[in-house]
């Protein structure tokens, strides 16, 4: 994965200056080796027969959960507008956020 390729303590200082960080020298000096144990890993990994595998997009097996697409009323319109700021009996109230456009 890493193809030879290391991390030098000027990367992490790039990085760290794209993703507005400050580092200091010796949170560099960690950082620099934390990514190269990190590269070292991807080529353990890279090394493994993988053959036959099928890709998996999680480690555990998962069931499809079907059930039946049917409306249901679970609460009455006066339970969902005892929870609205404003109402009128009958609607939510809300302010208005589009005005119309200006000939």
């Amino acid at each position: 994965m890493s193809d030879g390729k290391t991390i030098t303590g000027d990367d992490v200082a790039r990085m760290a200056a794209l993703s507005h960080l400050i580092v200091n020298n010796e949170e560099r000096q960690l950082f620099t080796r934390q990514f190269q144990d990190i590269l070292g890993y991807m080529d353990v990994l890279a090394e493994v027969d993988t053959t036959g595998v099928e890709p998996l997009y999680s480690p555990t097996l998962h069931k499809p959960q079907c059930r039946e697409d049917s409306a249901a009323r679970l609460r009455t319109r006066d339970e969902i507008l005892a929870n609205a700021p404003e109402q009128d009996g009958a609607c939510f109230i809300v302010p208005r956020i589009v005005q119309a456009a200006k000939p």
